[in-house]
Parts: structure tokens; sequence; C-alpha cells
């Protein structure tokens, strides 16, 4: 397994899941990763993270890249134009993957667990983050990865044993970190069993290997970082820096989801919307004007400064960006 283990200086990802059309909130994240990469001189990658064939849709990839473009945004390396680093699509990675989870079955840092989401709820005793579940209790914590072979056919997945204590790590837009994984989830998986990886691994060795100096994404995946940065750690990789924007919020105050028609970037391009409108609006809710200015991406690479993004919620109106 041929891992690059020096970060690219200033290379960032876009990272868009096939699972339903990119929305506004999507195209704010987005923007803040390509215009932190594009002021330092950074490779820009594009990687489709289609691990989920449960919820995958094949036509939302292809229309992922078309959504990205029709804002203005570019990339040097993906899966529509190749680059040394590739696949560049996460279903065809899978044998890198199995390469990683061997060496950490060889160095004990996972082991097989059979419980399922139903045998941990009923074995937690403390109460939990609603989007996180419940804290593992450490039911097999005590098998080792060998054990996996007197298990015949049993389902099971790899979990990973986290380590006591915190991890803390230096946001780029949320400043100073703290979060003690073995408190928040404990042991996490890692992948199931003749299914293949859980997404914690397979971003870690995707960016890892793809030399990720920069991983700009939701703060609602916070929680993930901790997982992550022991997962570089075992591997004795250097994690990249984090940085999590605030995320976007409708006018009814909740969370934009995909199901969401009315605020996909497809729907709002068949509705006319011109896209240096809604950069105008996406570069001004990102700290970057005093109002929103008709623009492209590339007009704000120079005055983005991961300082000036607000730490708090977006409340987008669709009326600022209707044509």
């Amino acid at each position: 397994m041929t891992f690059r283990r020096d970060r690219r200086p200033g290379a960032g990802r876009l990272a868009p899941s096939p699972t339903g059309g990119l929305h506004v909130g999507h195209a704010r994240t987005f923007l803040a990763a390509w215009l932190a990469s594009r002021r330092v001189g950074g490779a820009m990658i594009l990687r489709v993270e289609d691990l989920d064939a449960s919820r995958v849709r094949t036509e939302a990839a292809d229309q992922a890249l078309v959504d990205l473009r029709w804002l203005g945004l570019d990339w040097d390396e993906g899966p529509d134009v190749g680059g040394p680093l590739g696949p560049y699509v996460q279903s065809e990675r899978r044998s890198i993957y199995d390469e990683a989870l061997e060496r950490l079955k060889a160095e004990e840092r996972v082991y097989p667990c059979t419980c399922t989401r139903a045998d941990v709820e009923r074995a937690a005793s403390a109460p939990h983050a609603e989007d996180e579940g419940p804290t593992y209790p450490g039911t097999c914590a005590g098998r080792s990865a060998l054990d996996a072979q007197v298990l015949g056919d049993r389902p099971f997945a790899w979990r990973f044993r986290v380590p006591p204590g915190p991890v803390a790590w230096d946001d780029l837009f949320l400043g100073p970190r703290e979060v003690d994984p073995a408190r928040l989830g404990g042991d996490f998986l890692i992948g199931r069993n003749g299914l293949g990886p859980a997404y914690q691994l397979a971003v870690v060795v995707d960016d890892a290997q793809m030399g990720v100096d920069q991983v700009i994404r939701g703060d609602d995946l916070v929680p993930s970082t901790p997982r992550q940065i022991l997962i570089y750690r075992a591997f004795g990789w250097t994690p990249p820096r984090f940085g999590h924007v605030p995320l976007v919020l409708g006018p009814d105050g909740r969370r934009l989801a995909k199901r969401d028609g009315s605020i996909k970037l497809a729907t709002l391009r068949e509705q006319g919307v011109d896209p240096r409108r809604l950069i105008g609006v996406l570069a001004h809710s990102l700290g970057l004007s005093p109002r929103p200015v008709p623009s492209r991406p590339a007009d704000w690479i120079a005055a983005f400064d991961p300082a000036s993004v607000p730490s708090t919620a977006w409340h987008a109106s669709p009326d600022a960006w209707k044509p």
C-alpha cells in the first residue's frame, strides 16, 4: 500500500456524495473550500464519495459536476479530468481501503463487533447526542482481530479502539476545539465484514493518499474530526488542517436537506437564476463583502480569509438570489 504521507501545500478537495442533488448549503461550503485552496495556489481535487450504495443515485454524481461548474468552481484532479492519485471515485478504491484495514488488524487497532444497533442502545447508560447515538459500551472490545476467524457466519463490523483522553485541533473557522471521542460515541465502526469500509476510514485513506492539506466541510461533521485524527495517528500520518463551516438554515430555521427541491442548484438553474448572483450572496454570507455583489468565485480569491467567516449558522433567503 503506497500512501502519500506529505501533504501538498494548500491542496483541498470537493467531495460531493451522490445521494441527491446539491443545494445552496453545499454550494456555500464548497465555495469556502475552493477559495481556501485557490488563495494559496493549492491544487483542488474533486472526489465522489459514493460508498453508501443503498442511497446512491447513479445520475447524481454527473449532476454534481454540472452543478459545481455552473457555480464557476473548477478542479485540477477528478474523475472527469484524471490525475496522478486516482481513482477519484470511492467505489473504485475498495482494494486500497481493504489494505488499510488489514494494516489496522495486524496492529490490533480494530476488533470484530457482533453488536447490533439495538444491542448498543439497550446497553447505553448515559445520555447522548441525538445525531451521534449512544456511546458504545465496549461489549466486544475484549476480542482480538484474529477472533473474526471463529465467528463463522455471524455478521460483524470492525470497530476502532478509541484511546482515552481528548483530541484537540485548531479549526480554521471555529478556533481551538477539543473533543473526547471515548465519551462521544466510544469505539466507532470503521468497516463491515464483506460490505467494505465505513466513511471514517475511507476519507482518511483518501485524503492521505491524495496529499490533501486542508479539509473544509460543514460543522455537522465536527464529531468525525477527532475520530479521523485518531486514524491518522494510528497510521503514523500527519492530519490535514480541518475547517468546519457553520451550516445553512432555511427560512423556517431548519437545516437545509437534499429532499428540499426548492433550494437545489439544479432547480435554481431551471428557474434561470444567475449563478453570479448566487455567488455574490454566498460571498456576502462568508463575510467577504458588506452586501451581495454579483460575481464569480475567482473574484473573491484574494479577499478570502477564514477569520472573516461568521461562527454562527447562516439563514438563507431564496429571495436574495431569485431573478
